[in-house]
């Protein structure tokens, strides 16, 4: 059964979700007024990974990401640039979206919009107001911790303690530690409300949107580690305020920190690095290997040489795709698929073992240990770095399997019988390690070094070609001809 560590409670859990095998979940989304960068990178991989295994073993997962659209640091941007906010934003989030799109994250069901939410962060306000949770001021509205006994519950801080190392800010504020709703200006960009013009807050947009779609109370939040303070305790001491209900959310997800060569990542620093900057230079496909080698939690150093090693990896799992594909097709030509070998690749449930009929084979049982050891470590938090190393250390026995038994096919029957068991039963175990690392293994794509090889072979073709012609072996030159126009090659004589 699957266990996931729960932030809250500092524990792994077994997960029980709210409503039978459905799952709502939700991750805080960009803020769009840049490219996003790698560490961004790092998080929406690891929450596309968790999205596509929690679908794997049954569940229907709606998988919720919001993009705040109107903020202080959009704001003065877009006034650097002399631009409109919204059209800063739009243009950020495009490029954010395209960014998601190279690295095979596209499990996001929705990308709801701050902007596209004032109602819903209005209603909240308002209730908050009555309950007596938020008070005006001349500057805004803001949220009263004091009000909250559990403040702090996420992060396993106390109110009264992060008082006495914070110097209290000169403010209007009831405390330092009291947080905007509702941001007044008069100031461009500005949306009118009840209470002046003025622009929301960051904590407020999230709880409006997920109680529009999930309600109260929802299965997963996911975010950075550097989220559960203050963002997330804002959260939910603005959400179990409004309901009076708890726990707003039963489990809560945090991906670790991304440095660069053992360094925080920051401008400053020289280091910052986007994901648009390394994908010039590197497969989309290996940066996202490269992440999932590391479990969601862990930090995680960024460096070229780990970059180099997911590369190897990557070409090591292709090239066992790849041969089992060819010795597959060499199978199949020796010996016609048997009916049971007509579904094997199709889904399979994750615990379904192999069924050995009267075969018996040690390759057969490594099969087996390895699937089960894969969705171990998986149903262990997602522990990608475990399941892929088991994935990783089988690619050896299947490409040995391949070379022992390659010549031996058309002599000895059994062995026929195994290998073509042992062929398909592990093209589709790497179709399902596949479909929740999402890697494009079974994507083929024509390489440079190929497609140069054929472009060579053609030419040396032509060229023979010519010369029958000049021998005027008219037909031998024309069945030429139309062999390759049939492959969609159009010659022409002159």
């Amino acid at each position: 059964m699957l266990e996931i560590y729960n932030t809250m409670n500092r524990e792994k859990e077994k997960f029980v979700s709210q409503n039978d095998d459905r799952v709502n979940l939700f991750v805080c989304g960009p803020t769009v007024y840049d490219d996003a960068h790698i560490g961004h990178g790092r998080t929406y991989i690891s929450f596309d990974m968790i999205k596509r295994y929690l679908e794997f073993i049954g569940y229907s997962v709606f998988y919720l990401e919001n993009i705040t659209d109107v903020d202080d640091k959009i704001v003065v941007k877009a006034r650097e640039m002399g631009l409109n906010f919204e059209t800063l934003a739009r243009f950020y989030e495009n490029r954010f979206k395209e960014d998601m799109y190279t690295l095979n994250v596209d499990s996001v069901n929705f990308y709801p919009r701050a902007t596209s939410h004032l109602k819903e962060i209005y209603k909240q306000i308002d209730i908050l107001l009555e309950k007596g949770f938020a008070y005006e001021t001349d500057y805004g509205i803001y949220f009263e911790t004091a009000k909250f006994p559990d403040y702090g519950k996420l992060s396993n801080q106390r109110l009264d303690k992060l008082e006495t190392h914070r110097e209290i800010a000169k403010s209007n504020k009831k405390s330092p530690y009291d947080f905007a709703l509702w941001k007044k200006t008069n100031e461009k960009p500005y949306f009118t409300s009840k209470w002046g013009n003025g622009r929301p807050g960051w904590h407020i947009e999230d709880t409006a949107i997920t109680a529009e779609y999930f309600g109260s109370q929802y299965d997963i939040h996911g975010g950075g580690l550097d989220l559960i303070f203050p963002h997330h305790e804002s959260e939910i001491a603005q959400m179990e305020s409004i309901s009076s209900l708890e726990p707003m959310v039963k489990y809560w997800l945090h991906t670790g920190f991304l440095n660069v060569e053992g360094e925080k990542m920051s401008k400053s620093l020289g280091n910052f690095i986007t994901i648009r900057e390394i994908l010039k230079d590197w497969d989309p496909m290996v940066f996202r290997l490269f992440i999932l080698s590391t479990h969601y939690r862990n930090p995680i150093d960024f460096s070229f040489k780990a970059l180099n090693q997911a590369s190897k990896n990557m070409d090591r799992l292709k090239k066992t795709v790849n041969n089992l594909i060819e010795f597959q097709e060499i199978l199949d030509k020796s010996y016609p698929k048997r009916d049971e070998f007509k579904t094997l690749q199709s889904k399979p449930l994750k615990d379904e073992l192999i069924k050995y009929d009267d075969l018996n084979h040690d390759i057969l049982v490594r099969l087996n240990d390895v699937k089960k050891e894969f969705f171990k470590h998986m149903d262990d938090d997602f522990n990608t770095p475990r399941s892929l190393a088991a994935v990783l250390n089988f690619t050896k026995n299947i490409n040995s399997f391949i070379n022992e038994n390659i010549s031996k096919i058309d002599i000895d029957e059994n062995q026929l019988k195994i290998a073509q068991e042992f062929i398909y039963l592990s093209l589709r175990f790497l179709m399902d390690f596949d479909e929740i690392f999402n890697l494009n293994l079974f994507k083929q794509e024509k390489s440079l070094e190929n497609q140069e090889l054929a472009d060579n072979l053609l030419d040396i073709i032509l060229k023979t070609r010519d010369k029958i012609r000049d021998e005027k072996n008219y037909q031998l030159s024309d069945y030429i001809r139309e062999q390759i126009n049939e492959l969609g090659i159009n010659i022409e004589d002159r």
